[in-house]
């Protein structure tokens, strides 16, 4: 281990020695920002600080602190028409209703020093005790079923929240009457240290990257916690200890591994195809990449695993409206290794940012979270963004957009049985507001045939 960080120190070494000699700037001519995006660009350095109130179906309501501090540069800067910002440092605090909080600290320094550089430093600390798990194969895409009894499904998931939350007899190790109000939740407390950088090669739309994360994970699930109960015979609400939770069930059957947590070391490369002109919010451009994680006892990892992951996004502005934009993603992955533990089910790993799998705010939004899960997985997301009007405030710029969209998606046991076969899709509408054009806020109201969920956050889906 020691040998590894070593190693990364030494590279990472060089690679700034080198991103300190001069390069052409003709490698980014094709990300250039259009003309009246870059005549509301901001010059300088400035400071973004909003207090984070988001809201998810989920983690519930949720405040804190978003920050960023950016560094933007003059006009007459060779990169101040080509990059977002100079240097971005990013930090993120909140706390939710349902007792999850975390903290982040990043920093991005795209083409460092007007080189083909770009550095990336990632921290995170989170604890949540809202994450959801409805299984680990295929059969999630059946309707909802209660982790003590199989047989039952509910179409929605409304039904599904009062039927487990309904008082019945305890099985062995339980106690007489149990309600299974949190039989498919768990806690997850992580910390997470990540170091990325990449390269532009040749005319800068393509960029290799490669990075290291380390990850400490520990899992909790709710056996014989007092929890939200329903009275069969009487129908009033009560409380009662908790049952066993499904996770636990998986993992005593042997059907999950992982539930132990422990330390998970990963060295993770990319390469991007990347022709946007503004990546917070293109208005024209393709991002492509080809993801891989690869964890291994070979550098320090309590686990083994090779998560493959495959996105196309295409932005296009149409002839209408000031700004309207059309937006679209398709991403295809797929975890290799036949003990995979079951958090790496959870997310999809992306150099531009993890999606969660498969259901939530990043991919089904009419979904909870985790609501579909496999080894492998396909989806796609559909916007339009039309901008409705912009206004100022002093120095601060703001505009306002609607967005409809359309989410579909699939889960298999194996990429080879992906198809087009009992695919879950939702649909909505969405409002977004750019607050100097880096900083987007989103708010997202999705439907499906099992639930209706809304959505605050800052950040785009894609």
């Amino acid at each position: 281990m020691k040998r590894i960080i070593i190693t990364l120190l030494i590279l990472f070494s060089i690679t700034l020695t080198k991103a300190q000699e001069t390069d052409s700037l003709s490698f980014i001519k094709s990300k250039r920002m259009s003309d009246d995006d870059l005549a509301k660009k901001r010059e300088g350095t400035f400071f973004t600080g909003i207090p984070d109130f988001s809201s998810d179906p989920v983690t519930g309501f949720g405040f804190g602190v978003r920050t960023n501090i950016y560094w933007n540069g003059k006009r007459d800067n060779p990169l101040f028409a080509y990059t977002p910002y100079l240097t971005k440092l990013k930090a993120n605090a909140a706390y939710y209703t349902s007792n999850a909080r975390e903290l982040i600290l990043s920093l991005d320094v795209p083409y460092y020093n007007g080189t083909r550089w770009r550095f990336r430093v990632d921290f995170k600390a989170q604890q949540n005790p809202a994450n959801l798990y409805f299984g680990l194969t295929e059969s999630t895409l059946g309707q909802l079923r209660l982790p003590s009894d199989e047989n039952t499904t509910f179409p929605t998931y409304k039904e599904f929240d009062r039927a487990r939350k309904t008082l019945r007899p305890g099985g062995i190790g339980e106690a007489a009457f149990v309600t299974d109000a949190l039989s498919n939740r768990f806690r997850e407390t992580e910390y997470m240290l990540n170091l990325k950088a990449d390269y532009a090669l040749g005319k800068g739309k393509w960029r290799i990257m490669g990075g290291y994360e380390i990850q400490h994970l520990s899992y909790a699930t709710f056996e014989g916690v007092e929890a939200e109960a329903i009275d069969p015979v009487t129908g009033e609400n009560t409380t009662a200890p908790n049952g066993t939770s499904l996770l636990r069930r998986d993992f005593e059957d042997d059907l999950v591994s992982g539930v132990d947590g422990g330390w998970v070391s990963i060295i993770q490369t990319a390469l991007i195809f990347d022709t946007r002109d503004f990546e917070p919010d293109p208005t024209r451009g393709i991002y492509f990449e080809i993801a891989n994680e690869y964890s291994s006892k070979f550098i320090g990892s309590e686990f083994d695993f090779n998560k493959l992951f495959i996105q196309g996004r295409y932005y296009q502005k149409l002839p209408f409206g000031k700004r309207t934009v059309l937006g679209g993603r398709i991403g295809v992955g797929n975890i290799f290794g036949s003990n995979a533990p079951f958090f790496e089910f959870q997310d999809q790993w992306s150099p531009d940012g993890s999606i969660n799998s498969l259901g939530g705010k990043q991919s089904l939004r009419g979904f909870r979270a985790n609501r579909f899960l496999a080894r492998s997985l396909a989806f796609a997301n559909l916007e339009i963004r039309y901008r409705i009007t912009e206004t100022k405030f002093g120095k601060q710029r703001f505009a306002f957009a609607v967005a409809p969209f359309f989410d579909a998606g699939t889960v298999r046991d194996r990429w080879q049985d992906l198809n087009f076969k009992n695919i879950k899709y939702s649909y909505g509408g969405g409002l977004r507001i750019a607050w100097n054009q880096s900083t987007v806020l989103s708010f997202d109201y999705g439907i499906s045939k099992e639930d209706r969920l809304f959505f605050f956050g800052i950040g785009q889906a894609f």
